[in-house]
């Protein structure tokens, strides 16, 4: 690497996304560091990163389908606020069909927007059963970690540094897309989640792709 001029992405400073809110009920952990699904919609993983930008921080939830790596929800805003988390919540219940193939176990760290009368509020509405890790144990929610380093790496470092918001929401909305139509994944057979995806609808119901984000 060094004789080819190639270093590696290197951590900048530690900005803090979620406070444990510790006099909050929190649901259990049902997941126990298990990051496996055998179908679509049975695990969702959330969390909330962040990026820097001449302008100040950009924050982004993500929502995962562990069955496929898909990005299924997702919301980017200049705050932290519960509104941040419950935009990414409402556009993964949007785009899947959870009436069919049954409503997720949706898990998080404890972070204080997760613990929130709103959102998880939302979750029961929905019908779907939340999961929380324990406090300050970024293995409880590794896979979402994994995606947020991902993230950084591919686009945020890779091609910043960034000059507005805007500018960074753009790409990360065409990254987005690229991660969940076309970037391989090695596990998932060196496919990507659209396709996984497509394969067990092809498999199961003749290639009935439920998804109102799919093209």
């Amino acid at each position: 690497m060094v004789d080819m001029g190639i270093h590696g992405v290197q951590r900048g400073k530690k900005c803090y996304t979620t406070t444990p809110d510790l006099t909050a009920a929190r649901p259990p952990d049902l997941v126990k560091r298990q990051f496996v699904a055998e179908r679509p919609n049975q695990l969702w993983l959330a969390d909330i990163t962040y990026a820097s930008t001449w302008q100040g921080w950009l924050y982004v939830a993500f929502i995962l389908d562990v069955y496929s790596r898909m990005i299924v929800g997702w919301q980017l805003a200049d705050h932290l606020r519960t509104d941040l988390v419950l935009d990414a919540l409402e556009m993964a219940i949007w785009r899947r069909d959870l009436l069919t193939y049954g409503r997720p176990i949706h898990h998080s760290d404890a972070g204080c927007q997760y613990t929130s009368f709103r959102y998880t509020d939302r979750l029961d509405q929905a019908g779907i059963a939340a999961s929380i890790g324990t406090v300050g144990d970024s293995y409880d929610n590794a896979m979402a970690e994994a995606l947020n380093g991902t993230y950084k790496s591919e686009l945020v470092k890779l091609w910043g540094p960034w000059r507005t918001r805007i500018q960074l929401e753009l790409a990360t909305i065409e990254w987005i897309d690229w991660y969940n139509a076309v970037r391989l994944h090695g596990a998932i057979q060196d496919v990507p989640p659209a396709e996984h995806e497509a394969d067990w609808y092809q498999a199961r119901h003749g290639g009935v792709f439920l998804d109102a984000g799919a093209a």
